[in-house]
């Protein structure tokens, strides 16, 4: 199933939380906090400005990303968690 963002929204596939601590300890799924991390399944055409023009996206398929803890909403597609959110909500682009 595809799915299809619309104006400024942006999909995201979280990276996995760690399940050790840098000390070595290993954390039980109910210890790990949610990583604030992912790949961007796929982005939207841009929001429309008053001109009737559309802005450009920022983030591109397959970036790694940087996103706040609250942001988007969760969806689970075809056994896989997403979050829709808008683009503002993610914070920076991850390179190298």
């Amino acid at each position: 199933m595809n799915i299809r963002p619309l104006a400024d929204k942006v999909i995201i596939q979280r990276t996995e939380a760690e399940s050790k601590t840098a000390g070595g300890i290993v954390l039980p799924d109910s210890a790990k906090e949610k990583p604030k991390r992912g790949k961007v399944i796929a982005v939207g055409e841009g929001k429309i400005l008053d001109n009737g023009s559309r802005a450009p996206m920022n983030v591109k398929k397959g970036q790694e990303v940087l996103f706040t803890s609250y942001a988007g909403s969760e969806v689970k597609m075809d056994g896989k968690e997403y979050l829709i959110m808008d683009e503002s909500e993610i914070m920076a682009i991850i390179e190298g």
